[in-house]
């Protein structure tokens, strides 16, 4: 669906939006399908249900102030939706099939007119008459005259299209792979980690050890110290050894300091 848009308008694009699949000299025909209201919505959808090879544009237009012409033919113009089909005529067959053999539509002709300027309406543009084909839904009454404010190609609303599926689905991908989007890329594969070492089952060297070193214990010399008298009032103590077990010419530590309390 296209909003403010209308079937020239589309014809006239036609080639740059959709490329390939438009064939410019293909005969194409605008008809006119007449539904009952209720079942718009479906033909909105219909070209989903069918298969074609040019692309298909439809717009719905609804009378207003013109509503009074259709009900002087007997018609009543809120039963029904108006809807202009601008078609290749070699897919009409495929397009109609359905509705005529399964639903038993209607076929007649029925021309499509320029709406009178009596009837006051704000904007419009005066085209001459033309005779096109009608299908109706078999709950409908035929209709004979049909009043638009502007050609049926320039009648503007929301255009419906309908593109075939098979080259629509090869456009769509050729324009994909034209993008740098429809490619598959491989992915790219994760690297894989690398195996620890292998462990040696050879036995580390024990480290050498240096051989301790061997301390000879302190002797306390044997012999009874001998006491002298310190100035201030305390004695010292000092002992007589021989060279051979201690050597010491004097002790001077205040903690072998003994005081003697006369």
């Amino acid at each position: 669906m296209i909003p403010d848009m209308t079937i020239g308008q589309l014809t006239v694009e036609a080639a740059e939006r959709w490329g390939e699949i438009w064939d410019p000299h293909a005969t194409r025909m605008t008809i006119l399908l007449l539904c009952p209201r209720k079942e718009r919505k479906m033909m909105e959808l219909h070209g989903d249900m069918v298969e074609h090879g040019q692309p298909v544009m439809t717009v719905f237009h609804r009378p207003r102030a013109e509503a009074y012409l259709l009900e002087e033919q007997g018609f009543d113009p809120r039963a029904a939706s108006f809807q202009f089909v601008d078609i290749a005529t070699a897919d009409m067959g495929l397009w109609l099939q359905h509705l005529v053999n399964n639903e038993g539509w209607l076929r007649n002709s029925i021309e499509l007119a320029s709406t009178p300027f009596a009837v006051g309406l704000p904007t419009q543009r005066p085209f001459e008459a033309v005779q096109t084909l009608c299908f109706r839904h078999p709950s409908l009454p035929p209709l004979e005259r049909y009043f638009l404010p502007f050609p049926p190609d320039s009648l503007p609303g929301k255009c419906f299209v309908s593109l075939p599926r098979r080259a629509a689905a090869e456009m769509a991908r050729q324009q994909a792979e034209v993008l740098g989007v429809g490619r598959l890329e491989k992915p790219v594969p994760e690297p894989e980690p690398e195996p620890a070492p292998a462990l040696d089952p050879t036995p580390a060297p024990e480290p050498e050890l240096k051989p301790e070193l061997k301390l000879e214990p302190f002797r306390l010399p044997q012999t009874k110290p001998k006491l002298s008298q310190k100035g201030g009032g305390g004695w010292r103590a000092h002992f007589d050894v021989s060279d051979q077990e201690f050597r010491q010419n004097d002790i001077d530590d205040d903690l072998s300091t003994i005081t003697h309390e006369s």
